[in-house]
């Protein structure tokens, strides 16, 4: 039974990470496309006609714009991935405190052990010296 739920907590693991990487490539290949579409928009010539000075003054709203976009996608890509990686580090916090009581707690519990082992070994000893008393004076009295 713990070889199959550990054989399908791993199959479980990897399909998560799978399908992590596979989101994180997608976003990636999002980024490079969105990027390169406004990277070749910049790149095309100006119109004909239109003085470079004000075909500049053109462009740089649509940079302003496109540099905009590319700041707000990387805060929603980077926004999902800090919030999960605060949620993971708050569940690795409250492990590492539910391990830490648990530690102390079995301390406590090897602690209580130690003592009754001892009173235990310590009842032996005293049951084992009076019954060997005992049969001395068993032993003299049959002699006698």
């Amino acid at each position: 039974m713990t070889a199959i739920n550990r054989s399908e907590k791993t199959e479980s693991t990897s399909t998560d990470v799978d399908g992590n990487l596979a989101a994180v490539s997608e976003v990636e290949a999002g980024i490079r496309d969105f990027v390169r579409n406004d990277v070749a928009y910049l790149r095309r010539p100006a119109t004909p006609g239109v003085a470079s000075g004000t075909g500049d003054a053109a462009l740089e709203p649509s940079t302003e714009a496109t540099v905009n976009n590319v700041n707000s996608l990387i805060q929603r890509v980077a926004g999902t991935s800090l919030a999960e990686i605060e949620n993971l580090i708050s569940e690795l916090e409250s492990l590492r405190d539910l391990l830490h009581s648990e530690g102390q707690r079995v301390q406590r519990e090897i602690s209580g052990y130690a003592q009754l082992s001892q009173a235990a070994m310590k009842s032996t000893r005293m049951i084992a010296d009076n019954v060997t008393q005992w049969k001395r004076a068993a032993d003299g009295l049959r002699n006698s």
